[in-house]
């Protein structure tokens, strides 16, 4: 059974907060960045203005272990793969040599 929440001290923030959260970050940057437009546009250099940054990002982007872990859940994709197409192509016609010789 899930032991996501039974101890709620290490219990995951709810979703809507989360998007709640990314959504202010994307919101305080986009109006600093605006800023920065009309800073530029009033005659400041613009090296001279800072540009801003992510000051939060969600707990999945601070813990590398944690996504790790989470690729090696993944199983691979072969369609993702390069050339999977040509490969296909190549054991098509390596059965078709066995079928022949057969």
């Amino acid at each position: 059974m899930s032991q996501r929440h039974r101890n709620q001290d290490l219990a995951p923030l709810a979703r809507a907060d989360l998007r709640a959260h990314a959504h202010n970050e994307r919101h305080r940057v986009n109006s600093e960045l605006h800023q920065v437009v009309e800073a530029v546009q009033h005659g400041v250099e613009p090296l001279d203005v800072e540009e801003p940054g992510p000051l939060w990002k969600p707990a999945h982007h601070h813990d590398a272990e944690r996504g790790m872990e989470k690729t090696r859940r993944k199983p691979l994709k072969h369609w993702k793969t390069k050339d999977w197409k040509r490969r296909k192509a190549i054991r098509r016609n390596r059965a078709l040599a066995w079928k022949n010789v057969a």
